[in-house]
């Protein structure tokens, strides 16, 4: 395993993760994103979505890979009532609030240092940035094992109450060829997701997915019920829906199978939910390769959306001077 700085370029810099097996993880300083995930199959694939350079994060992008904060999914009617106090936040999701507001973790340089075979990234959030009360100091770290194993370790701190549920953006793609992922085989263990309206806005109430298009306990292609006629899924356009995860220690909670390429993407995660997306707003959008509706999926780890919002969730408020904490694992065979 090794870790070290390969570059700097628009005030970007770049580090490569390497393991014995030749596996590869490219992270960049802007937004503390993946910049590539290389695994040595055939001439080497490429699974995650991006661009060519790291400067052209910088424009608009559907959070490419990026970590997302300081609280991720959805806020209703951006904002949110704490210690008898109502923040207002930015609102770039019609009336809602979504993954951080305008300039978001995703669009911000983190700082970066090498600790071991661990990159640690490291981002100081002021005061009110984008409506959250608080000062909240920030660390991702990047370890890439021999296991072929990708982890992320969240931690946060910060001088006053606040919200902060903290994810990673990758868009998979485990074919490398960004055509689609409708073939793609996803188990998720759970029994439950978030019912949502039709702004994708969950309020409390549970779904329970047996004998329904959104279950996937068993293997099941992702392509094979995404069509179905059901209100949450046609306001979705495809799967974007927060399941409740059955914790079972040492078993993952959600894994993704591609025949075409013999790669199986297996998620571990300390977090209760998984935000299961699968690319229905991307549009052609230009970059590695040309990513269009349904080209890639994501397995956002989290803890509840618009839970600052719902007092039957788990909170996600941090308290001041607690530490935030969360891990999760991205795990390759192939």
């Amino acid at each position: 395993m090794s870790v070290k700085f390969i570059g700097e370029s628009d005030g970007i810099k770049k580090f490569a993760l390497e393991n014995k097996n030749f596996v590869k993880a490219e992270i960049i300083t802007y937004g503390a994103r993946i910049f590539r995930l290389v695994l040595p199959v055939g001439d080497g694939i490429d699974i995650v979505a991006g661009f060519n350079t790291p400067g052209e994060f910088k424009g608009d992008n559907p959070y490419f890979n990026a970590v997302i904060g300081r609280c991720c999914n959805r806020i209703a009617k951006a904002g949110f009532a704490l210690g008898g106090i109502t923040y207002n936040l930015y609102a770039n999701d019609g009336e809602n609030h979504l993954h951080g507001g305008k300039e978001g973790f995703d669009r911000k340089i983190w700082d970066a240092q090498t600790v071991g075979n661990t990159l640690r990234l490291s981002l100081t959030s002021p005061d009110m940035q984008e409506g959250y009360p608080g000062t909240l100091k920030v660390t991702v770290d990047y370890e890439l094992t021999d296991d072929n194993e990708l982890k992320l370790t969240y931690r946060a701190v910060s001088d006053k109450d606040t919200v902060c549920n903290l994810t990673n953006h990758a868009y998979f793609n485990l074919d490398g060829d960004f055509e689609s992922v409708l073939n793609h085989i996803v188990t998720i263990n759970a029994d439950f997701i978030t019912t949502v309206d039709d702004e994708l806005i969950p309020y409390g109430d549970l779904t329970k997915v047996d004998g329904t298009p959104y279950d996937f306990k068993q293997p099941k292609k992702i392509g094979k019920d995404i069509s179905a006629e059901t209100k949450m899924l046609t306001a979705a356009k495809g799967y974007d829906f927060n399941y409740v995860l059955n914790k079972a220690k040492d078993t993952p909670c959600a894994t993704a199978y591609s025949q075409k390429s013999g790669v199986k993407m297996s998620v571990f995660t300390t977090e209760p939910c998984m935000q299961f997306y699968t690319g229905n707003f991307l549009d052609g959008i230009v970059g590695k390769k040309v990513y269009g509706y349904q080209s890639a999926f994501c397995m956002e780890t989290q803890n509840f959306p618009n839970a600052c919002n719902v007092p039957g969730f788990k909170s996600t408020i941090l308290k001041k001077g607690e530490q935030y904490f969360s891990a999760t694992t991205y795990k390759f065979d192939f």
